[in-house]
This record gives structure tokens, sequence and C-alpha cells, in this order.
């Protein structure tokens, strides 16, 4: 970095020249040889002289824009990163700490003395800008001191924490008039930001993005937990994320959340949904009858802005137990059977199959019954009865395999479900 000669007049000038003499000095010095005691010392006393060059830098740069100008720099913080070589974002942050300690007499004196750092500087001078308007300098200079008071014995992330509970130690009789508003603008602009997109990869998925309100993101995430917890998957290890229970392939939490998700929507009772299209919100499967008994073959989903296609086997899982109408179409495409909401089971029905099974039925499966679903043991497509006669309790991962061609099924006499990859 290159600069100007200057003669060294202003005491600023001869204290960063002394400073670069100084480290200059101990360039070749090894820290190897220096004690346990004395590496303590130079550790934590280099800490705090970066502390106070970084008040000092923020002092000089919060009035340096004449600078800019003479280099011709768009402003301080651009012509900061050229000078400095370095990012332009942590340039600019530098510059809004500078600026934010014109105002913040007590940070800056923290700063000089060497025990407020730059990280903790930003966070309090963050957490007093935060606080409410209308509550006066005499208020906001309390916190501040409070919060310089605390930084001796808090990190910044801990620090951050304590600032947003300010008010709460410095004015405790407002706190909670002003924690209802700042929770309700809060709420407003989550909701007034929110945004849910879709976009169709084209090869079978669909990227989802969204930013959502928080209690939304927490609500969904806990019904995901629901059914990723560990006592549904028998894991022993909480570290080795969710899984689909024991002697079964373990998943990542990214990918049992996705399982989870769809085992979700499933779950969604189409009659409870408010009405879309002048009907009770339906998404159809059509599928022709030769397909719905063929090994292979594909249907259509109906619903939301198109039309989609799935495998015959994911339609015959579909119209087995989740809340979804097949429409079987004849060779012309006429509709042969609308699918009818009796092919269902009932919630006594389901209630009677946990007594009945207490757990998947599949060989050696241990998810308890309660987090299974009802399968017909001869598929409803097929002509089987919605009956208890009829079916069995088989957890996400059974039921997908049931319906997965490149296994088939027998059914034992102690009444589980073996399965057999078909060679």
């Amino acid at each position: 970095m290159s600069t100007a000669v200057l003669a060294p007049s202003h005491p600023l000038v001869v204290c960063a020249a002394r400073v670069r003499e100084a480290l200059a000095e101990v360039a070749d010095a090894q820290p190897a040889y220096l004690s346990v005691a004395e590496k303590e010392r130079v550790l934590v006393d280099l800490a705090g002289a970066r502390a106070q060059l970084a008040e000092l830098e923020a002092r000089v740069l919060a009035v340096a824009g004449d600078v800019a100008v003479e280099r011709g720099a768009r402003d301080v913080a651009a012509w900061w990163a050229h000078a400095t070589r370095t990012d332009p974002r942590a340039a600019r942050a530098e510059v809004h700490l500078a600026r934010a300690l014109e105002q913040r007499a007590v940070v800056a004196a923290g700063m000089r003395e060497g025990t407020v750092s730059a990280a903790q500087a930003r966070v309090i001078a963050r957490a007093v800008e935060e606080l409410p308007a209308g509550l006066g300098p005499e208020l906001a200079t309390r916190a501040e001191a409070t919060l310089v008071g605390y930084a001796a014995h808090h990190p910044p992330r801990e620090l951050k924490r304590l600032g947003r509970r300010i008010l709460e130690v410095v004015a405790p009789e407002v706190v909670e008039a002003e924690e209802g508003r700042r929770l309700e603008d809060e709420e407003r602009r989550a909701r007034e930001t929110a945004s849910l997109r879709f976009h169709d990869l084209g090869d079978g998925r669909t990227r989802v993005a969204g930013v959502l309100p928080t209690p939304v993101t927490q609500r969904l995430e806990h019904y995901l937990q629901a059914f990723t917890s560990p006592r549904r998957t028998g894991r022993e290890d909480p570290g080795d994320g969710p899984g689909v229970g024991r002697g079964v392939e373990r998943l990542p939490r990214h990918r049992a959340y996705a399982d989870a998700f769809a085992a979700l929507l499933e779950r969604l009772d189409p009659a409870r949904l408010p009405e879309h299209g002048g009907d009770a919100t339906t998404v159809l499967v059509t599928i022709d009858l030769a397909a719905l008994w063929a090994e292979l073959g594909s249907a259509e989903v109906i619903g939301g802005d198109g039309v989609e296609s799935i495998s015959a086997a994911q339609a015959r899982r579909l119209a087995c137990g989740a809340g979804i109408v097949p429409v079987v179409l004849g060779g012309r495409g006429e509709v042969l059977d609308l699918g009818r909401r009796r092919r269902l089971f009932s919630r006594a029905q389901r209630r009677a199959l946990r007594v009945r099974d207490r757990r998947c039925r599949a060989e050696g499966c241990t998810i308890p019954a309660v987090w299974t679903e009802a399968h017909h043991l001869q598929p409803w497509s097929w002509g089987g009865r919605t009956d208890l006669g009829n079916a069995v309790s088989l957890c996400s991962h059974h039921h997908h395999r049931i319906h997965d061609r490149a296994y088939r099924a027998e059914r034992l006499p102690s009444g589980d479900v073996r399965f057999h990859r078909r060679p």
C-alpha cells in the first residue's frame, strides 16, 4: 500500500509510523522461546492493541471523506477497499462502524482502552441503534454503558443476545409495551416479505425456495420432526441423523425431512382444505385400466397449475392410503371409476390396526404402529376391500417398498410381510 511522504508533525501520523516501526523491529523474533506466561501476556496485549488500533482507524475513517474526493473515488468505503486491497463489503462495514462510533462515545472509549473489540463494538452499536424510537438519548446512553460493561465478560454472540434484552435492565417499566410493539412489527414484516416459489427442473424434481415467517417454519419443522423422531426411527446415536428404522438405510437429516414432507402432504384431508375451482381441494390421478393392472405403466397427476406424470406403482400407492382421488380410464379415455372416499381407512379402523399390529408388520421392522400407514393387502385398485381383514400396518419406507415392482412381498403365517428382491 503506497502512501504519500508526510512530515511527522501530527501525533496520529507519528503514532502510525511508530506502530509500523515497532512491528518491523520484531519481524524476525521467534515466539517459540517465550514462556507460557509470556505468550499469554503477548496475545492478550495484542488483542487489546488491535481494539485500540481499530478505534483509531475508525476515528480517522469517519473524517476521511476528503481523501475519497482527492482520489476521485465514489466514497470513503470504495477508496478504503482499493487502498487496502480488502473486500468492499468489509471496507463498508468498517466505515459503518466508524460513523457509529461518532455517536457512541462510551463504546469508542472502551475500544481506546482495549477492553472492547471491534466485533463487540459493532454488536453494541447495533443494539443501541435498534432501541425503540422515542425513549430519549439518556436511555440510549445507559444501555450503551451497560453493554460496554458486559463486554468485559461476554463474547460478541452472547453480547448480541444481551443487547436484545437490554431494555429489561435499563428500563424494565417499558419492556412489556415495547416488546409487544417490536413483535408486532417483526411479524408484520415477516408476513409482508414472505415468499414461496417453485421451479420445475425438468427431471422429475422441483426446486422449492422461500422465506417464511419463523412461526410457520417452526411449525413445519415440528411436524417433520414427528415423522423423523428418534422414537420412530429407533436410532441409537442421535448424531446419526434421521433414519428409517433398525436394519434399514439411515438417511441424513435433509433427506429424511424431504421424505417426511411428502408423507405430511399425503396425510392432509382434502375435505378440510378450502374450496378450489368450485370443489374441495382435490388432487386427481388419472390412469388407464391396463396400466393400473400392469407391472409397468404411468399415470398423470391433475392438480396445481398443470399435469405431471408419475409411475403406475406410485399411483397404486397413493390410491392405497393418500387423500388423493384416482380416476380410472377405459381404452378411449372414458372415466370407468372415480375414486371414492370409502377406499380410505377410517380413523376408527386405523386405531384398531394400531392395537392389533402394534408395529410396522414388515419382517424385522420396529417402527411403532402410531407412525405407520394402513395398506390394502389386496390393492383397492384391484378390488380389495377397505376393512381390517384386508389391512396391514406398514411404515412409510415399507409402504413404498411394497408398491415397488423391484420387490415381491410375501405374507407370513405370523402376519408379517417379508420382502424379496426380484431377480
